[in-house]
């Protein structure tokens, strides 16, 4: 992919993290390739220079006209670099005859000497892997790995992470993945944890050209204020005190860290003689708990008194504090911090020391909200599995039979632009965490910001994007791409469904292509051409965003039911009907209750002609995004909308999946969307319960998912998590995911779940309106189909769930019977799951219904 020359290490830490990705894409500058440089043996280059495989050619990358360049908050990594004096690094082996390859190499500074495996008389085998000591014990997210810069042999491509304390205990990988073939810095992120020991492990070298591992320099990120599986602790009954406090010129008591509001503040006592610096304020939660992480929001109205050096210590009885649990230092900006302790601890009283104001602004301190989080319950919260990194950031995913998921990204990588005709696309292996990467040229389509449809026979339609008329169809079954007609109308960020015809129709999409109404059409696999729809105008369904068309018509949320017919229930307030026979029409279904337009919001479907809408905000950017979620009930032509229970946080480029047992999971999302920036970044996930109307939190993510990410349900009822960014020298990349396990799968230990299991009597495939008879292990109380499904941008307008009529046939045999209408099953792919009493699912059987 096309990169900067290789710069020092702090440059190098502005690239994208290939490893850490997330934003959406901007600032699209073509670039010179990186190569290695011959030399004669392995240590220095091994066999003639070459392009790695899938790097593109030096076509300069057209600038988008629809978004600026990334934030400036988006050019720094959230996390620290930590300073390295007194490191050291060990090496499994390492090159000492035919070069200095010695691992302390990784740590002098300079990228011109490297590490290398033992490469003279008999190379070392694979793997090999190299060992930070730091020395200390600090709270760490992720390592960055910087390829030697003459040469290519040895480039680290499947790896593995781990961590320990004392060196002998290392436990089960943090993170895994593959890297890219080329010579930019990768940052390998992991949930924060404390560790004094990191190791690489080289699985395999990129380009495989031989037993070889190779690195110039690796360096270690601190605390990116993103505390992994932890949940907030509830603060009923908390007081809160403070060394000193301002209760003359204003009302800034300590007591206003815990009342909910961020508009109330504690601030250090500033009238007449202003306190001296430190101050500190402590919480009483009146009870002990365990306590993991300190959750820091500054003040909205102003900047003075942001916490810049800070120390967390805790106590049992409030009089004897012990060493800090967390110390670092916090920008100077507004986002909310959190200050992730090195170990979790029981304690009653936690104490905030802030030793320097962010700006050095004067001797003040202030402080919005305080919040304290403690491990999760896996039983009720779910947990997380390590890391996988991507060769790409996965702005697009679609899950496919055989345990796989396929994800795509632009052109390039880690960033966007122009009309090249090609796309880097990536495949993970569920079974195995292998990543596969390609790079699609055939089809002549660079399909970023695409409309996904999911066919009736499995494959999986692209239309759109960056080449935005051009359409292509991947084939799991064949491994394969080809391109199909091109639609009558360009689109990017259009809206995609597949019909109960077996069509698939497609409307908006004004990002990209020239400006103008952008109707319907419909592509027909029979004849794999594309039918207009005069009569279904994209205009009745745009928002009032304040940017125009190119920003209101983006993404729309598409609900497919009988005859051909299709509910557009958002993200703008007013809600349609469309029809798509003959020259289509569009009529008013009326608003989404009272609903504003939820640009970057999401609607899921939970059960048969019900749906959920979940956050968004009135315009694509820049503007505060809503907690609020509604339902919508489909009844023939009649369509009623409602207000649910609120989301605890506001949300906007968040993802939402619907689980076997009809529950709604949301994931990440800003408060205040900008694309490419982690800025006001939701960690905590949310479970909402169409029983109760109420959300819950989950297990804290490790990693923000905003602009450009994606979630999938998996066909062994988890759910991947991944992607966001693609901005290109940025820090705000994410080229990984993680899996998570929702707590309908978990005991309180941990430990999994039985489950039921279906042992037979799924076939390949099946008509809509037939019954099958379903062998089962264990009670199994009902049955389900799930969509297979496909994301980008915070939709996917293929999930579906129909719950499915079942009745005791014999021991361990069951008569399950699919619906004949395909308004409510749609033709495709489906993922059939078997349901304790409990609401435990099976590991699914992959079935399409035609």
């Amino acid at each position: 992919m096309q990169r900067r020359r290789v710069r020092a290490l702090a440059g190098a830490f502005r690239r994208p993290p290939l490893l850490v990705a997330f934003g959406l894409g901007s600032l699209l500058v073509g670039v010179t390739p990186w190569l290695g440089v011959a030399s004669t043996g392995p240590g220095g280059g091994g066999p003639t220079a070459r392009p790695a495989p899938g790097v593109p050619g030096p076509q300069a990358a057209k600038v988008s006209p629809h978004h600026g360049v990334a934030p400036a908050n988006a050019m720094e990594p959230t996390a620290p670099v930590l300073d390295r004096t007194g490191w050291t690094a060990t090496a499994s082996d390492e090159e000492t005859v035919g070069e200095n390859g010695r691992a302390a190499n990784v740590l002098d500074g300079n990228t011109a000497t490297i590490w290398h495996s033992k490469w003279t008389g008999t190379p070392a085998p694979l793997p090999h892997s190299i060992t930070v000591d730091m020395h200390r014990t600090t709270v760490v997210s992720a390592l960055v790995y910087q390829p030697r810069a003459a040469g290519i042999n040895g480039r680290v491509g499947e790896y593995s992470i781990s961590v320990s304390t004392d060196g002998r205990s290392w436990g089960s990988p943090v993170a895994t993945g593959t890297l890219a073939d080329d010579g930019s810095a990768k940052t390998l992120g992991f949930a924060p944890q404390g560790a004094r020991f990191v190791r690489l492990t080289a699985v395999t070298e990129a380009g495989n050209r031989g037993p070889w591992s190779s690195a110039a320099e690796l360096n270690l990120l601190g605390d990116p204020g993103t505390p992994a599986a932890t949940v907030d602790l509830p603060r009923t009954g908390w007081t809160a005190t403070a060394s000193d406090e301002e209760t003359t010129k204003e009302n800034g008591r300590a007591v206003n860290v815990l009342d909910g509001d961020a508009a109330t503040i504690w601030h250090s006592r500033w009238s007449g003689t202003p306190a001296p610096l430190p101050h500190s304020v402590t919480i009483d939660m009146h009870r002990t708990a365990a306590v993991s992480a300190l959750v820091y929001q500054p003040r909205k109205d102003g900047v003075n008194g942001r916490a810049g050096a800070y120390t967390v210590t805790t106590s049992t009885d409030g009089t004897t504090f012990g060493a800090p649990v967390s110390a670092g230092t916090w920008r100077d900006d507004d986002t909310v911090k959190t200050a992730t302790f090195t170990r979790t601890g029981n304690a009653r009283y936690i104490r905030l020391s802030v030793t320097g104001e962010a700006g050095n602004r004067g001797p003040w301190t202030s402080a919005a909200e305080i919040r304290l989080s403690g491990p999760a319950d896996p039983a009720a919260h779910g947990s997380w599995s390590r890391i996988t990194g991507f060769p790409l950031v996965p702005v697009a995913t679609a899950v496919l039979p055989g345990d796989k998921l396929l994800a795509w990204s632009a052109y390039a990588i880690d960033r966007f632009g122009g009309s090249n005709g090609y796309t880097q696309t990536a495949i993970l292996d569920l079974k195995t965490g292998r990543v596969t990467q390609r790079r699609i040229e055939n089809t002549g389509h660079d399909m970023f910001c695409p409309g996904i449809a999911m066919l009736a026979d499995g494959r999986v339609l692209v239309t759109g994007g960056s080449n935005a008329e051009k359409a292509s169809i991947y084939d799991p079954a064949t491994d394969a791409w080809s391109a199909t007609t091109d639609m009558n109308t360009a689109r990017g960020y259009q809206a995609m469904t597949l019909l109960s015809t077996g069509e698939a129709f497609v409307l908006g999409g004004s990002w990209s292509g020239a400006t103008g109404d952008k109707a319907g059409e419909v592509w027909s696999p029979d004849t794999r051409t594309w039918r207009k729809l005069p009569g279904v105008p994209a205009a009745p369904a745009l928002t009032a965003d304040p940017a125009g068309a190119y920003r209101a018509d983006n993404h729309m949320w598409l609900y497919a039911t009988s005859g051909g017919k299709v509910l557009q229930l958002g993200p703008s307030k007013q809600m349609n009907w469309i029809t798509t026979g003959g020259s289509g029409s569009i009529t008013s279904a009326g608003p989404r209750a009272d609903s504003q337009d939820a640009m970057t919001g999401n609607a899921v479907p939970y059960d048969i002609g019900k749906l959920l809408t979940l956050g968004g905000s009135p315009a694509y950017e820049k503007t505060p995004a809503t907690r609020r979620a509604y339902t919508v009930s489909v009844d023939g032509d009649q369509v009623r909308s409602a207000r649910t229970g609120d989301m605890d946080h506001a949300r906007a480029f968040g993802n939402s999946v619907v689980l076997p047992d009809g529950k709604v999971a949301v994931f990440g999302g800003q408060a205040y969307p900008v694309p490419f920036s982690d800025a006001t970044s939701v960690l905590t996930p949310e479970l909402w319960d169409p029983a109760t109307g109420r959300f819950t939190p989950l297990a804290t993510m490790a990693v923000p998912r905003n602009y450009h990410s994606v979630a999938n349900l998996l066909p062994d009822g988890r759910i991947f998590s991944g992607g966001g960014g693609l901005c290109g020298d940025c820090a705000t990349n994410h080229a990984d995911g993680a899996v998570f396990t929702p707590p309908y799968l978990l005991n309180a230990d941990g430990s999994p779940k039985p489950r039921p299991v279906i042992t037979g009597g799924v076939p390949p495939r099946a008509a809509a309106g037939t019954s099958l008879t379903v062998a089962t292990e264990g009670q199994v109380a009902s049955f389900v189909l799930m969509r297979a499904a496909a994301a980008t941008h915070s939709t996917d307008n293929d999930q579906r769930r129909v719950p499915l009529a079942s009745t005791a046939a014999g021991t361990g045999t069951y008569t399950v019977s699919i619906p004949a209408d395909k308004g409510v099953v749609l033709p495709g792919t489906y993922m059939l799951f078997a349901l304790d009493d409990r609401g435990v699912p099976s590991t699914a059987r992959f079935l399409t219904v035609s």
